[in-house]
C-alpha cells in the first residue's frame, strides 16, 4: 500500500513538473524589469497593471517632450511661424543645426521634436508659445498637475539635465494617457520619416523616427525615447491589440545582454505581460435593470432603474469571480418621478479596488397621486370641457 502511493506522488510530481500550473491559469508570470521605475498603465481606464516605484521622481530625459508636443498643439497653429531665435540655435545636440532668424512651420518643427528629438526645435517651440522657455515650462508644469501629475516639474522642454527638473513613471503615463487622446499627438508619434521642405536660403530635413519599438512589437503606437547622464535611458510606450491600448514607461534604464538598450527589452516584458494576462471586460452593462423600488404616493406604482452607460476594465480572467456591485439608492422614493431621473448610483469594484460608477435612472415617469393633485387635475379637465 505504501508502495502504490509513494508511487502515485512521483507520478503526480512528475505531471506537475512537466505542465506547470501556468497551463491551469493559477500562475501568473510577473515581468522582470530591471529598470530603475516602470509602470503598466491601461489607457482607456487608467488602471495600473504593473509597477514599479512608479511615484518615485527622476530624471526623465527627453520623454519630456511629449509634455512639450501636446501643449504647443493646443496653444499654436500647426501653421503658426517659428522665428528661431539664437538661444535655440544654440541649443546642445542632439539638434537640427537651426539657424538664428530661421522661419519654419510650428507643425514640422513638432516632427521635428517628436521623431528625432531635436533640442533645438523645443527651445524654438517653447519661445513660439510661451515668448520665453521659463514661462514655457511653467505651463507644462500647471497642465501637469491639471492631468494628474503631482509629482512632475518641467524646468527644460527638452528633458536636458536641470535642477528640480523630474518626474515619475506614472506621471509620464497619465500626461501620456491624455496626450494619446489628440488625433494629431498620435499621428505624429506613428509617422515613420518625414520632410520638411527647403524655405529660402535654409535647407531641407529628413526627419526618421527613432522609436525602434514601433517596429519591432505587435500594436505598437508610440511613444518617446530618451537619455541624459542623469536620467540613464528612458523610454514612454504604448501599444494596442484589439480593444486594449497600453502605456508602459521605463525610467533609469541600462543596458541589457549584447549590447542592447535594456529600456527596449523591459518595454516588451511589461506590453507582454499586459496582453497575455488581462483583456477589456464588460464589468456592468448599459441599459440594465438592477433594481426596482416603490413609489409613494402614486397608485402602488414601481419604478425600475437602469444604468446610464456601461463599465469596461482590463481584469485578469481570475478576478472575474472577484467582481461586485454596490447599490447607492433610497428604498422607496415620493411621487411624481421624471423617466430619466436619476434616483441612485451603482459602484463597481474588484474586491476592494474601485473600478467605476454609474447613475441609475427611473425608466418611466409616474405621476403623483393624493387629493390635491387629483382635485387638480379634476378642475383642469372641467375648465377644458367649459372652454
Amino acid at each position: 500500500m505504501k508502495k502504490r502511493l509513494l508511487a502515485m506522488i512521483v507520478i503526480i510530481t512528475l505531471i506537475f513538473n512537466i505542465y506547470p500550473l501556468s497551463l491551469y491559469g493559477s500562475e501568473i508570470k510577473e515581468p522582470v524589469i530591471e529598470a530603475k521605475a516602470a509602470i503598466l498603465m491601461d489607457a482607456k481606464t487608467g488602471r495600473i497593471l504593473w509597477e514599479k516605484n512608479a511615484h518615485e521622481p527622476l530624471a526623465m530625459a527627453s520623454t519630456t517632450k511629449i509634455m512639450t508636443c501636446i501643449l504647443a498643439l493646443e496653444k499654436g497653429k500647426l501653421t503658426d511661424e517659428v522665428v528661431v531665435s539664437k538661444k535655440a540655435a544654440s541649443a546642445p545636440r542632439v539638434k537640427m543645426y537651426l539657424q538664428a532668424g530661421e522661419k519654419q512651420l510650428l507643425g514640422d518643427l513638432l516632427y521635428a521634436l517628436m521623431l528625432q528629438s531635436y533640442n533645438d526645435a523645443a527651445v524654438a517651440i517653447a519661445e513660439h508659445i510661451s515668448g520665453s522657455v521659463e514661462e514655457f515650462c511653467e505651463e507644462m508644469t500647471k497642465k501637469a498637475r491639471a492631468i494628474g501629475a503631482k509629482n512632475t516639474v518641467f524646468k527644460t522642454p527638452n528633458g536636458l539635465d536641470a535642477q528640480g527638473h523630474q518626474s515619475t513613471a506614472y506621471d509620464l503615463a497619465l500626461i501620456t494617457k491624455y496626450a494619446m487622446q489628440n488625433p494629431k499627438f498620435v499621428e505624429i508619434i506613428n509617422t515613420k520619416e518625414y520632410i520638411i521642405p527647403q524655405k529660402g536660403n535654409y535647407k531641407s530635413y529628413h526627419l526618421r523616427n527613432a522609436n525602434r519599438f514601433l517596429n519591432e512589437f505587435p500594436g505598437a503606437n508610440g511613444v518617446k525615447t530618451g537619455y541624459t547622464g542623469k536620467a540613464g535611458y528612458c523610454f514612454v510606450g504604448a501599444a494596442r491589440q484589439g480593444e486594449m491600448q497600453l502605456i508602459s514607461v521605463v525610467l533609469a534604464s541600462g543596458w541589457g545582454p549584447r549590447g542592447k538598450e535594456q529600456k527596449w527589452i523591459d518595454t516588451k516584458r511589461l506590453m507582454k505581460y499586459g496582453f497575455d494576462y488581462y483583456k477589456i471586460e464588460t464589468l456592468l452593462e448599459k441599459d440594465k435593470v438592477l433594481k426596482t423600488i416603490s413609489v409613494e404616493k402614486s397608485k402602488d406604482e414601481q419604478v425600475s432603474l437602469y444604468t446610464d452607460r456601461c463599465i469596461e476594465y482590463a481584469i485578469r480572467d481570475e478576478e472575474k469571480s472577484k467582481i461586485r456591485v454596490e447599490l447607492e439608492l433610497p428604498g422607496m422614493v415620493e411621487a411624481p418621478v421624471e423617466k430619466g431621473e436619476k434616483l441612485g448610483e451603482a459602484r463597481v469594484y474588484i474586491g476592494d479596488e474601485f473600478c467605476g460608477s454609474v447613475n441609475l435612472l427611473a425608466d418611466r415617469s409616474i405621476e403623483r397621486h393624493d387629493f390635491p393633485n387629483c382635485l387638480k387635475k379634476v378642475l383642469n379637465n372641467w375648465l377644458k370641457i367649459i372652454h
